[in-house]
């Protein structure tokens, strides 16, 4: 039952559902997320260099995106974070502060995209300084997002999103830089990665949805990423304690110029570990990589498809599917 139907469901009966009914529906909600979930991650599984993706649409979005950075796709709509940046971070001579750059100014948006590209909905996010939305997941309820300062090293504030009505809710705030986030709807656990996803943290909910160790040291509650195949940009939770990140890395070569390597990959929430990891050999014509930044990824007909969107400002969401065993 989606979050539409439960509210339909709601006004059919006048508002006399019991408590226990909202929270079953809420968890089949769950159960059919985490199940479309397993289907994706067992598709990757398959994922190799070789993989042939095939470009199934290029729809040009029509409205300035500033800096997408997450995406969700819920029904037949797009969901986008982006990152609109006012004055840019200036990288200091030294670290001053426990900071490696200024704190710059902007603001950050969650916009929700038709599957035209046509703007159909927004909501701003953050406060002061923290102004920089990561990447976004989806848990069959609502949409969580984590907003942070620019820069690594600094603090966030962690939002919950009703898709229906754009209304956001601060969940809890915390002293690191959180790139994305993602609900394991398994364990009841949030799961958020650093700056360059040196860092992964776990945090606990409670049944009314606040976080039981929120205030707990980012010492005492992070996992070094053993990988560093790709940077995670964006990540979903795809059932049976796992995420699905895309990412990115820049590698120098012999010539002095850098190639962007854009990467896929199946991490393991219980220690962080990669499951499975491809590349993406995707990339735009100003050579881009399509994970770049927003990605998700759902099951197709014959394997995946998957939703990019990596150029700033005028962007273009790119369909692609590939076929797997």
């Amino acid at each position: 039952m989606t979050p539409l139907k439960q509210q339909t469901f709601l006004k059919a009966t006048g508002g006399s559902v019991t408590l226990l009914a909202c929270a079953m529906a809420a968890a089949y909600v769950a159960a059919v997320s985490t199940q479309a979930g397993a289907t994706v991650a067992d598709r990757v599984l398959a994922l190799t260099r070789v993989s042939a993706w095939r470009l199934e649409a290029a729809v040009p979005v029509g409205f300035r995106t500033h800096h997408p950075q997450g995406m969700v796709k819920i029904g037949d709509s797009l969901f986008v974070s982006a990152v609109e940046v006012r004055i840019p971070t200036e990288r200091y001579p030294r670290p001053a502060g426990g900071f490696d750059r200024s704190a710059g100014d902007g603001t950050g948006h969650l916009f929700k995209i038709d599957m035209h590209g046509r703007r159909i909905g927004s909501v701003t996010l953050g406060e002061g300084t923290m102004y920089h939305p990561g990447g976004i997941d989806y848990d069959g309820t609502h949409i969580w997002v984590s907003v942070a300062e620019y820069r690594p090293d600094s603090r966030s504030i962690v939002y919950r999103v009703d898709p229906a009505t754009m209304t956001a809710t601060e969940v809890f705030r915390f002293a690191d830089h959180i790139g994305a986030i993602v609900h394991n709807t398994d364990d009841r656990t949030l799961h958020g990665v650093s700056w360059g996803s040196r860092r992964f943290y776990r945090w606990t909910l409670d049944a009314d949805g606040s976080v039981t160790n929120a205030a707990t040291t980012p010492e005492r509650l992070r996992t070094l990423n053993p990988s560093h195949y790709v940077d995670y940009q964006d990540c979903q939770y795809v059932g049976d304690r796992r995420m699905l990140c895309g990412g990115v890395a820049d590698l120098p070569s012999p010539d002095a110029r850098t190639f962007r390597l854009g990467g896929i990959a199946l991490v393991s929430l219980v220690d962080g570990r990669p499951i499975h990891q491809a590349p993406a050999l995707l990339w735009t014509k100003g050579g881009r990589p399509m994970t770049q930044n927003p990605v998700w990824f759902e099951a197709a007909a014959s394997g995946l498809r998957g939703y990019f969107m990596p150029d700033d400002d005028s962007s273009t969401l790119y369909v692609y599917t590939v076929d797997t065993p």
